[in-house]
């Protein structure tokens, strides 16, 4: 059965030469990975409409609870530690010339295609393993200097996009390769190509892919020039050019510019992403002597915060404003937009919650404390469908307490917890307190079976990656040690 990759939370993936920033580092955020069902050019046309005069604005869907089988607890019902795989052995040494990528690191980022998973840890070692066989094919540093900062799956065209930096020249600069699914799976890594090489990716230059509009951002600091590709055979389609652009961020069909910040406003410009076409400009008014937090835009609604102030929620097609006193809505450590259903989730404190465009909080989260405080898209996931959330949390006090009476210690292992997006409920729960959740049994005599070295619990303790793969029913976790292990019925 062949199964088709959903990207389901991360569609914009920004990467600079010196460090993968952070989600809302600067202003920037991370949006749902899951591309809308309805036609991206829909934005356009509203805010077009707006411009012409006229036009029906369709009414937006309701935030009703969903009846997708990834809510229903069965779904996860009876999960075991299945496999577990390595990134590190001695072959290592053979390949790579860079002592750090010897260390033992964590894994940052997991990335599952076409039964193969890629496993990517901060020391930017990759290493991709076959579900079917659970054999590591290859790593997917070809070069013996090459650093791998990130990995984009392009379901376009079955092929994965590595992002790296080099040793030779002194890890300044980005280089993009892409290599078909199927030549990894045969360790063919030759066969991929460069892409992009015309482009100065110095930092703070930066590529950024765009799954919901099937584009590729770049910008080279050098010449203050952005430039945008399209993700399905990686063609010019046009460029931008301006010194006074603070920052250009991505909503499915258009683009906001926003330029360099005056004493009391910021100019703002909407783009066609097809095209870059303007569609709108204006400026929005600030506060004098107060940071910006974030300027955000979602379809028609601009979302500005600035420090110590109210979230301002504009409509752009006639300047209608909604107002979120400060005191409700705290400035967050991410977003992420969910574009089905019309809502965004902030994450703060190692909290999460849900809100919808009329400024009201539409769900808080029971039985889901996160376990890092600076949660990324690298350790929650979030389903196709948007009404379900997983995320490595800390264990319930209940459970704590009576984990701790047994050990005699704080414990140090946390749980994978799904919760329903719309009711914020826990629908199930991969927990070290789960007396039932045990390494799976091995038939005799069957080969494809890796070695489980690590307890239930070592597996879920620090666990630094996460990825749920929809079509498998299976959630892939890596840790602190450079272990993934795969969690299934």
């Amino acid at each position: 059965m062949e199964h088709h990759h959903k990207p389901g939370l991360r569609v914009r993936l920004r990467i600079t030469a010196a460090r993968r920033r952070a989600w809302l580092s600067a202003g920037l955020r991370s949006t749902c990975r899951k591309p809308p069902r309805r036609d991206p050019s829909d934005s356009v046309h509203k805010v077009a409409r707006r411009e012409i005069g006229g036009g029906h604005r369709r009414p937006p869907r309701p935030a009703a609870p969903s009846s997708s089988s990834f809510s229903c607890p069965e779904k996860f019902r009876n999960f075991q530690l299945q496999e577990e795989y390595d990134t590190y052995d001695d072959e290592v040494h053979f390949l790579v010339q860079l002592p750090f990528l010897w260390t033992r690191t964590k894994i940052i980022e997991i990335v599952a295609a076409k039964d193969v998973i890629f496993a990517l840890a901060q020391s930017g070692l990759c290493a991709a393993f076959n579900r079917t066989t659970n054999k590591r094919i290859c790593y997917l540093n070809i070069s013996p200097d090459e650093v791998i900062r990130s990995l984009f799956y392009n379901k376009n065209n079955e092929s994965l996009i590595t992002v790296s930096v080099y040793e030779s020249d002194r890890f300044s600069s980005l280089k993009c390769r892409t290599t078909p699914i199927e030549y990894i799976r045969r360790g063919q890594l030759n066969d991929g190509f460069p892409l992009f090489e015309t482009e100065s990716l110095k930092y703070p230059g930066f590529v950024e892919f765009d799954d919901v509009n099937g584009k590729v951002l770049t910008f080279s600091a050098q010449d203050s020039t952005y430039k945008v590709f399209d993700l399905k055979n990686y063609n010019f389609l046009y460029s931008i050019c301006d010194k006074n652009i603070q920052e250009i961020k991505i909503s499915p069909g258009i683009m906001l510019v926003i330029y360099q910040k005056t004493n009391c406003h910021v100019p703002l410009t909407i783009l066609s992403i097809e095209d870059g076409t303007p569609l709108k400009t204006f400026s929005q008014l600030l506060h004098r002597n107060r940071k910006v937090d974030f300027i955000e835009q979602f379809n028609e609604k601009l979302l500005v915060k600035q420090d110590k102030e109210n979230l301002q929620i504009i409509d752009v097609r006639n300047s209608d404003l909604i107002e979120v006193n400060k005191t409700e809505f705290m400035t967050p450590s991410a977003f992420i937009f969910l574009y089905e259903n019309n809502l965004f989730l902030t994450f703060c404190n190692r909290t999460v919650a849900a809100w919808n465009f009329r400024g009201e909080l539409v769900t808080s989260f029971e039985d889901h404390e996160l376990w890092h405080p600076n949660c990324n898209t690298n350790n929650i996931y979030i389903t196709a469908d948007q009404d379900l959330i997983i995320s490595y949390c800390k264990v319930s006090k209940q459970a704590t307490d009576c984990a701790d009476s047994e050990a005699g210690e704080v414990s140090s292992m946390g749980s994978i917890n799904m919760s329903n997006i719309f009711t914020g409920k826990c629908v199930a729960k991969i927990s070290p307190s789960d007396p039932t959740l045990t390494i799976a049994s091995r038939k005799r005599g069957d080969k494809s079976r890796s070695t489980i070295h690590s307890t239930v619990s070592e597996a879920l303790e620090d666990i630094t990656a996460l990825f749920y793969d929809e079509d498998r029913n299976e959630i892939y976790t890596g840790n602190s040690k450079g272990l993934v292990h795969v969690w299934s019925n």
